[in-house]
């Protein structure tokens, strides 16, 4: 393993850069545009797609081929994070978060502009897959550059609480995207899911704004200084680091696996069934992500005082026992049940395992590799759990609701597994050690 993290200086340690909160109010702008941009695509897929992109199949087929093209953005994420990590460990954060951020912005623009296929035919369904290709390379490239500036310009003892507030783009993203979507639901029937993509080009200006204002990690600059820049740092950190990278992937499984079952999956279940109306899940999406938005930063937090395991385990576990209860709520198409459904597993199931991962994951690695180990371990389980809705609507129509229900346990089960083979990284010790640091004045 790679042993290059450097000491902070007592002041860095103490306090955190003088550009701390700038930096994570410009992270989260641009976590949340991303995550409006990549989840705003996972709701037209369950909604719209398939009979605007996949027509001549019954219902099920098109939602099945939606998330199909859904799930390939994720699978380009693995690649993102190769380069975005390269790049973000050779020549800093900054520029990797701003090119990102440009990158999916366009992209996304153009999937608003897109012919259906009715008017193009094949060539439709060929385009919006190539977007989708670049969506997943420019989110892949942008969640290690986001995390790691806030962690790396944030004081030690509130790193789990300053890690958090960039995946309050998660909440937000999902929040923003199902509210324009509940706004336009009454629109015409192309302009319902074009017009939420159009509109993200006016957040992805105010985002570019914004991060070409927040300054270079310092953490990154004194790595820099001190010549410990490794020529490679992906191969470096696979070579070397490979099975963190690998508890990585099984941790976050537990969290982006149950993610996508609530947020996209369900949507399609509880509409198609007829359960509940579109916009009773949208409004359940809507009231958990605001709920959503304190709880991740309180979850990141909490891990500051009780150690990271800690708080991951509890997730894990809540994760496991709530696969079924998620179901059985849901059947009842009561709309109270089912916003309660959202409200457990997104701000207190999913956001303590996502309010953790930020300072959790990044404390893992070396400096000069931190960017690469947590990108790769991030963005290949993402690369799996993309895949989820279309695995779920696969194995409900031979095994029913019961059949997903396994899956989110499943997933649960692996990030159990992964958090008793990872170490701590905030325990006892290691805050006893920094609050030495910060009494010597080193």
């Amino acid at each position: 393993m790679t042993t290059t993290t450097l000491q902070p200086k007592a002041t860095q340690a103490a306090n955190g850069s003088p550009d701390k909160i700038k930096t994570a109010i410009g992270s989260t702008v641009g976590t949340t545009i991303e995550n409006y941009d990549f989840l705003a695509y996972g709701t037209a897929a369950a909604l719209y797609f398939g009979a605007d992109f996949f027509p001549g199949s019954d219902p099920a087929t098109g939602v099945l081929l939606g998330f199909l093209t859904f799930g390939i953005g994720f699978a380009m994420r693995p690649l993102g994070g190769i380069i975005g990590g390269y790049l973000g460990d050779r020549y800093g954060r900054k520029p990797v978060l701003v090119g990102a951020l440009f990158v999916m912005g366009f992209a996304t623009v153009l999937i608003g502009l897109l012919p259906t296929y009715a008017q193009v035919g094949i060539l439709a369904p060929i385009l919006l897959t190539a977007i989708r290709v670049i969506q997943g390379l420019a989110f892949g490239a942008e969640w290690g550059g986001a995390i790691l500036m806030t962690f790396e310009h944030a004081p030690w003892r509130k790193r789990g609480k300053f890690a958090a507030i960039p995946q309050l783009g998660v909440p937000l993203g999902v929040f923003l995207a199902n509210v324009a979507f509940l706004l336009s639901a009454g629109l015409d029937s192309e302009l319902a899911w074009r017009v939420p993509f159009l509109l993200s080009a006016v957040l992805i200006i105010a985002g570019i704004i914004i991060r070409l204002k927040v300054s270079e990690s310092p953490e990154f600059i004194e790595t820099k200084t001190a010549g410990l820049l490794v020529r490679n740092p992906v191969w470096t950190v696979v070579r070397d680091d490979w099975r963190t990278i690998l508890r990585v992937i099984a941790l976050r499984l537990a969290e982006t696996g149950g993610f996508y079952v609530i947020v996209t999956y369900l949507i399609s279940y509880v509409t198609t069934n007829e359960l509940a109306t579109r916009e009773t899940a949208l409004t359940g999406l809507i009231i958990a992500t605001a709920i959503g938005s304190v709880a991740t930063v309180l979850w990141g937090a909490l891990s500051d005082r009780v150690g990271r395991k800690t708080v991951y385990l509890a997730g894990c576990l809540l994760t496991i026992a709530f696969g079924f209860p998620l179901f059985l709520m849901a059947n009842t198409g009561l709309p109270a049940f089912i916003v309660l459904v959202y409200i457990i597993g997104l701000p207190i199931i999913h956001d303590m395992l996502a309010g953790t991962q930020g300072a959790y994951f990044s404390e893992l690695f070396a400096t000069n590799t931190r960017t690469s180990g947590a990108s790769l371990g991030y963005q290949f389980s993402a690369a799996i759990s993309g895949f989820i809705p279309f695995i779920a609507a696969a194995v409900a129509v031979g095994a029913g609701w019961g059949g997903v229900a396994w899956i989110y346990v499943g997933v649960g089960v692996i990030g159990l597994v992964g958090v008793l083979l990872t170490r701590e990284t905030w325990g006892p010790k290691e805050r006893a050690a920094v609050d030495e640091l910060i009494a010597s004045g080193r």
